[in-house]
């Protein structure tokens, strides 16, 4: 059960199996070189979750972690990806051991890719406007192929 949503995302997670989901997490990366982990190593993690937010609830943040998870505390009909169970198990993991590897960091990926791709209706995105490449283009190209079920995409840029 992801605690920050204790009630609202539970009722979309009762019936998985715990064990099982435990057992799928560790086999993506356990006994492997961390860095080397596929995307299809984590398919039956993400199998045995298929747990989606309902339409108009989603939430995305770059550097504004603290702030969109306060407002998902106030607005507990709306989500972040560690909101989820896929998120609540893979928040704040290094899975190099190295926080600051861009190559690693990557691996996680997969769990936001599925979270934007199931994403409908109304997104919101909260960014960090006090750095200079708040909105970077390139870096949100990936939302916008993802996201073919969404109707709109309202960025909040918040100077912090």
């Amino acid at each position: 059960m992801v605690p920050r949503k204790r009630g609202l995302m539970s009722k979309y997670i009762t019936d998985r199996d715990c064990q099982k989901i435990r057992e799928a997490f560790r086999n993506a990366f356990i006994s492997k070189d961390p860095c080397s982990a596929t995307e299809e190593d984590y398919h039956p993690l993400m199998k045995l979750v298929n747990q989606t937010v309902p339409c108009d609830k989603t939430v995305f943040w770059s550097k504004t972690k603290k702030l969109a998870h306060q407002y998902t505390k106030v607005q507990r009909e709306m989500f972040t990806l560690e909101d989820t169970l896929l998120g609540y198990i893979a928040d704040d993991l290094s899975w190099c051991g190295d926080a600051g590897s861009h190559v690693c960091m990557l691996r996680h990926g997969v769990f936001v890719f599925k979270f934007a791709a199931n994403a409908c209706g109304v997104v919101q995105v909260v960014l960090n406007g006090s750095i200079s490449n708040a909105f970077d283009g390139k870096r949100y190209l990936f939302l916008c192929i993802l996201f073919v079920r969404v109707s709109t995409v309202s960025y909040w840029l918040l100077h912090l």
